[in-house]
């Protein structure tokens, strides 16, 4: 089937002369396609997506072949590859655990790994100190380490931020999650004070994921970037379960609950005057994997660029698992990567039809967005087109397969003037545009938009909407989660070709015409007053 978005409902005003420029025309998204390409990338002969393997071979091939035929442009360098040097750390699943002299199963238990080129982990007997929930914030008046001398020492930690534990606090963010809530940080963070290693506290809500993420993601080959210089980092970090925490605690004459409590309330330091012993074999591979760059050069404003991104990565095969091995990823993210192929064959359309945009839009698929946005930190650190003329940055993560909806949804929404630009998409649509439900999960700062955030660089992470269309679509919406419950990170992650994909071409619609709107503007948006990137790109007052 074939959505045709009508140029009467969807197109933009004809003719306006205020900031949004000119029109874009009539368009649409062949299903057809977009179906095709889910379904390929996300299938057993790409083995799961996981960088530096055959899989990503096959995916490279793939996306290259389709932007070449689209006529879309190489890089700045004349090659459609942007080359992200990595390495994969292996850590054995015979490991020999015991905290607080409990020894502990790995992935039952624990899991743990090290990002050092290092063929053996040998701690004996270091020291286990609670730190809450590890963050050092000034700006809250925060510090879990201070006066804290971590070194030689394990730090146990907390996943998420006060604000989640107390929302009416005041604390923080209150329940939206700060970039201090992300496991990412809590690592660096314990890095940066010297720890030894650190362990965080896994709790489903908080998280906003199950044990059973964390088992298959944090287990198996652990990429990460092959830097210089890299930044300091603990020689072992990992995960423990609460049944694990409660009786480490508990082996220390504590009560699990009890420390949480006052962890909420305020900075807190625990010694646990117990000690952990942790070892197992560790193996580094050096390898390459790639970013995808393929350009549409602007009519008016080629040196301004609009980007669009999404990770073609997932988390490959994993050869110890009974049954079904392979982790298709075909939400997460052969449906992003999909819609973003979709998004490119509009534009070029447009162009073919003598309506291109003023400005250069640029795809940036990416690699290791799994293993922590590594593919898009590499973009952001190394890019082929400045940053400052980066205008905005639209990121696609795992479209919408439960149909239609009246609304549409911007993840971490109030941060920035993109916002306005997919507001107005979305309005043309007669759509309400909300929040996420769940701010406490952190979704701004778990995709690839937020390694370009992090420069000041304006980037929006949209998604469908929660209210389904009707109430046939509320039906289906239902038994289709019944059906997708427990599969993100997992291997029931599988194309399904009965799949309701409209509301995704809705949603691709708002894309396209806010980067349509965008690029034929003179705008360049910023960041909100308030928001943690104001100070790097200020907001210009823009009104549509």
């Amino acid at each position: 089937m074939r959505l045709l978005v009508p140029f009467c409902t969807l197109a933009l005003l004809a003719g306006c002369t205020h900031e949004n420029g000119d029109a874009a025309v009539g368009f649409h998204f062949d299903e057809q396609l977009f179906r095709q390409d889910i379904e390929t990338l996300s299938s057993d002969a790409f083995e799961g997506r996981a960088p530096t393997t055959h899989g990503e071979k096959m995916t490279l091939d793939y996306l290259v072949s389709a932007f070449k035929s689209m006529g879309l442009q190489p890089g700045p360098a004349g090659s459609y590859l942007q080359k992200v040097p990595m390495v994969s750390y292996t850590a054995s699943e015979q490991q020999q655990i015991t905290l607080a002299g409990l020894p502990l199963k790995y992935r039952q238990d624990v899991v743990f790994s090290s990002h050092h080129d290092v063929k053996q982990i040998d701690i004996e007997n270091a020291p286990l100190v609670f730190v809450g929930y590890g963050i050092n914030a000034p700006e809250y008046g925060w510090n879990d380490y201070q006066g804290l001398n971590m070194q030689g020492k394990i730090a146990v930690i907390l996943v998420n931020d006060p604000g989640f534990a107390d929302p009416t606090s005041g604390k923080f963010n209150g329940k939206a999650m700060t970039y201090y809530g992300r496991w990412t940080y809590k690592y660096e963070e314990a890095s940066r004070q010297g720890a030894l290693g650190a362990i965080i506290i896994h709790q489903t809500e908080p998280a906003s994921y199950p044990w059973a993420v964390v088992q298959h993601s944090w287990t198996g080959p652990q990429q990460d970037l092959a830097e210089a210089n890299p930044q300091p980092r603990v020689a072992v970090e990992g995960w423990m379960t609460l049944d694990a925490a409660k009786a480490v605690f508990a082996a220390s004459g504590l009560e699990l609950q009890a420390a949480l409590d006052r962890a909420a309330h305020g900075p807190m330091q625990l010694p646990l005057e117990q000690t952990a012993t942790i070892k197992f074999a560790n193996n580094a591979e050096y390898g390459e994997s790639y970013n995808v760059i393929a350009n549409l050069p602007g009519t008016a404003k080629a040196d301004e660029h609009i980007l669009f991104t999404g990770h073609w990565d997932h988390l490959g095969k994993d050869d110890s698992l009974a049954g079904d091995k392979i982790f298709n990823g075909a939400m997460d993210n052969a449906s992003g990567v999909s819609g973003m192929l979709a998004i490119a064959r509009q534009f070029v359309a447009a162009a073919k039809a003598g309506h291109g945009i003023k400005r250069s839009v640029t795809f940036v698929v990416t690699t290791g967005e799994e293993q922590g946005l590594l593919g898009s930190r590499y973009y952001a650190d190394h890019p082929l087109y400045p940053l400052k003329n980066t205008i905005g940055v639209f990121n696609l993560d795992s479209t919408n397969v439960y149909g239609r909806t009246k609304d549409f949804t911007i993840v971490g929404k109030g941060k920035s003037e993109l916002e306005l630009y997919l507001t107005a998409a979305a309005t043309l649509q007669q759509r309400q545009v909300n929040a996420e439900q769940h701010p406490e999960s952190g979704g701004y700062f778990r995709s690839d938009h937020f390694s370009f955030a992090k420069y000041g660089v304006p980037a929006v992470f949209g998604s469908s909407g929660q209210e389904p269309i009707d109430e046939a679509t509320a039906k289906y919406k239902e038994q289709m989660q019944k059906r997708m419950k427990g599969c993100y990170h997992n291997v029931c992650d599988e194309y399904q070709a009965d799949w309701d994909l409209s509301g995704a071409l809705e949603d691709l619609a708002v894309y396209y015409q806010a980067a349509t709107m965008l690029g034929n503007s003179n705008a360049r948006p910023g960041y909100y007053e308030g928001t943690e990137f104001y100070s790097l790109r200020p907001a210009a007052h823009i009104k549509l």
